[in-house]
């Protein structure tokens, strides 16, 4: 057997360096903790980029999943599935209606929502799509181009035409950036990447309108905000509108590779059979997965934990601001998908914290995000609270 430096060995030799890693092996996982090869635990509040949404290992997943390997793996989709055929039904009926396209991940889902906005709108040659700066949508080339941050397009010249960046919150911006061309706007309604930024009541609800008025496609990416993160089964759903489009990952699979594209009824037709297709999308494996997850957060009333929960987690940063007023800024949150804005360097910050055994993550160089499982509990949020304190008073 290994041990840690071999298993790094490994790695460095044969994956290709696309990573920037933290040296520790995990090799097990249990709701809100890792465990590293040489038995050391770890209090997990960034769960594989919130994959893992529900948790490590979730029973129901964990289940489910054992189930369905010991009927059938894949199935090609020229045929049907049942556990596709169920959690088609599942997320149709608890979105906007419309009908789904499954896919294997994030920017999958979304890659396939251009290609739905680019269909729509071909016969009159409108291709355009608006983005907003500081957003994250994928590392295609499609999606990389449709992100509104520059660090991630370095390298990859010459980009697909047809996207353009405006500043997030600023519905203006975005009126004077629609011309006779432009068919769509992808938004996150809370920014993950962009550091928690979470769109206003009313600049959804005008986005909304100005969309139908224009004849344009509105599309959520709800990738890492969606499968109760929010608060609600969807982040969409604060704002009292319907999107057009909504694309989802992450949490959605309980920890396999899932994506998928909600398509309301207006627009189902867009992509027709040959048009896009997905070898592995929507296994019964992974299928069997999500309906669990969606069984876990109906039945054991997921969301209420993670509005109840995020209220707590909030209320004990607050007092951490006012514990450290000249290093923490401001905290956003929507639920457990929280900001914490340093007036410092956050990447220091995170690698103490992993010294002490508390996983969280920094983006755009001093944001804290913090985004723990939703079946989190005070215990966990007390212990990650007292270990951030330590780190800070540092």
């Amino acid at each position: 057997m290994e041990n840690t430096q071999e298993i790094i060995n490994l790695c460095n030799t044969y994956v290709l360096n696309t990573y920037t890693r933290t040296p520790i092996v995990f090799v097990k996982g249990k709701g809100s903790y890792l465990w590293d090869e040489e038995g050391k635990r770890y209090l997990d509040f960034f769960p594989g980029w919130a994959v893992s949404g529900l948790g490590h290992c979730h029973k129901r997943v964990v289940s489910a999943v054992s189930r369905q390997l010991k009927e059938i793996i894949h199935v090609s989709n020229n045929y049907y599935s049942k556990p596709q055929a169920q959690l088609a039904e599942r997320l149709s009926s608890s979105s906007f209606g419309g009908r789904v396209f499954f896919c294997n991940s994030g920017a999958e889902a979304n890659e396939a929502a251009i290609k739905l906005a680019r269909a729509y709108g071909a016969a009159e040659g409108r291709y355009k799509i608006i983005t907003m700066e500081k957003s994250f949508h994928g590392r295609t080339l499609a999606t990389l181009t449709a992100t509104g941050q520059e660090k991630v397009k370095k390298g990859f010249a010459p980009l697909p035409e047809g996207f353009v960046h405006v500043p997030f919150n600023d519905i203006n911006a975005l009126k004077e950036a629609i011309d006779d061309i432009t068919v769509a706007v992808m938004i996150e309604p809370i920014q993950g990447e962009g550091g928690i930024n979470i769109a206003d009541d009313d600049y959804i609800r005008e986005l909304r309108v100005l969309c139908n008025a224009k004849d344009l496609l509105l599309i959520f990416d709800e990738v890492q905000s969606g499968m109760g993160r929010s608060g609600k089964l969807f982040a969409y759903q604060h704002y009292n509108i319907l999107p057009d489009a909504m694309t989802l990952a992450k949490s959605l699979g309980g920890g396999l590779p899932i994506g998928a594209m909600v398509v309301a009824d207006k627009f189902v037709d867009c992509l027709k059979p040959g048009m896009h297709a997905s070898t592995f999308g929507g296994s019964p494996i992974v299928s069997a997965a999500a309906n669990a997850v969606l069984d876990a957060i109906e039945k054991d009333r997921l969301l209420d934990n993670a509005n109840k929960m995020g209220e707590y987690l909030f209320k004990q940063l607050s007092r951490l601001k006012r514990r450290y007023p000249k290093i923490i800024n401001n905290i956003r949150h929507k639920a457990l998908m929280v900001g914490v804005e340093l007036n410092i360097d956050g990447n220091a910050i995170v690698e103490k914290c992993v010294n002490k055994r508390l996983l969280i993550n920094c983006t755009q160089g001093n944001i804290l995000r913090i985004m723990p499982s939703i079946t989190v509990n005070k215990g966990e949020i007390n212990k990650a609270i007292r270990i951030l304190s330590e780190v800070i008073a540092k």
